[in-house]
């Protein structure tokens, strides 16, 4: 397997609110993305999800950890080259496909702004015809180029906000539940484009939702991530067919099912943290098998291995 395009390594990141209080979004979180695949980071509203993905990209500045993007350490304070390397390398398609563009700029500026700034030797000729591709790419109208984000739907506003991320052509994209706003319809629709620019370009995702069928369908790795803490890892198979940690079959047993008769004996796992006994700050990495790891303390993962 070749070398890992992004390295996350014991990643945490906390907020102080005030003296007394600080809030610990996201604690000692490590993974791995390989050039070409898709890791799936999944989990409850609150789990920690957007802020790794803030994080990785440097919108915040990690309070412990470090970050290895093709070969280049981003943790600490940015230099020149390093900085230079993830604006260019490294996109992010926004959860809100309204909120993240501006709407005093024509969709052409918006696309167009990271070239402005990194490619600046472009002419003014070569710069439409690249922004006129990507429009095509992502299934809008070169004429969409002089239009304003108002003037889209929903699904037409995250097709841009691909585009945008799009034409740097980026190593990896940071999607931060890109398709949760959008109809179920339109979301076929843009993880099928997802998919199909990843064939063409090579690029690697790391795709943020808590649609877990979505996530089956677009990753090839799957991290299950709660109140902070990475407490399961594997490939989509390995979670989907043996998930070990009882937070991770609450999740797959929440997914509907679409034959009636089975939805109707379809029971739903519960599980509570605050009255489980588990103590995720005591837990360690635990090897299933493969690529399959779990966060637990000696005792839990031989219980729940036999279990399972």
């Amino acid at each position: 397997m070749s070398e890992p395009l992004l390295k996350v390594e014991n990643l945490t990141q906390h907020f102080r609110v005030s003296r007394s209080f600080t809030v610990k979004a996201v604690n000692g979180v490590s993974f791995d993305i390989y050039p070409g695949e898709t890791y799936g980071l999944v989990g409850e509203s609150g789990s920690g999800k957007t802020t790794i993905g803030r994080s990785i990209i440097r919108l915040y500045n990690p309070t412990d950890g470090r970050i290895t993007f093709d070969g280049a350490d981003i943790t600490g304070k940015l230099t020149g080259d390093a900085r230079s390397l993830l604006r260019r390398e490294m996109q992010m398609i926004f959860q809100d496909p309204m909120a993240s563009l501006n709407p005093r700029k024509k969709v052409s500026d918006i696309i167009g702004e990271g070239l402005d700034i990194q490619r600046r030797g472009m002419s003014a000729q070569a710069r439409a015809e690249l922004i006129s591709e990507m429009l095509k790419k992502v299934g809008l109208s070169p004429e969409h180029a002089a239009r304003y984000p108002h003037q889209f739907s929903g699904g037409q506003r995250q097709r841009v906000g691909i585009a945008r991320a799009l034409v740097m052509n980026p190593k990896l994209i940071i999607a931060d539940e890109c398709i949760s706003a959008l109809d179920v319809s339109i979301q076929a629709q843009v993880v099928n484009l997802m998919k199909d620019i990843q064939e063409e370009t090579g690029c690697a995702y790391l795709f943020i939702a808590h649609d877990l069928s979505m996530v089956k369908y677009i990753s090839d790795r799957i991290g299950v991530l709660h109140l902070g803490y990475m407490v399961e890892t594997g490939t989509k198979e390995e979670i989907f067919s043996n998930p070990i940690h009882p937070y991770t079959k609450s999740l797959l047993s929440a997914i509907p099912h679409p034959n009636p008769e089975i939805e109707k004996r379809r029971k739903a796992v519960t599980y509570d943290y605050a009255s489980s006994g588990i103590d995720y700050a005591k837990g360690a990495e635990h090897r299933v098998d493969g690529t399959h790891t779990v966060l637990a303390t000696d005792q839990e993962f031989a219980a729940w291995t036999r279990q399972a």
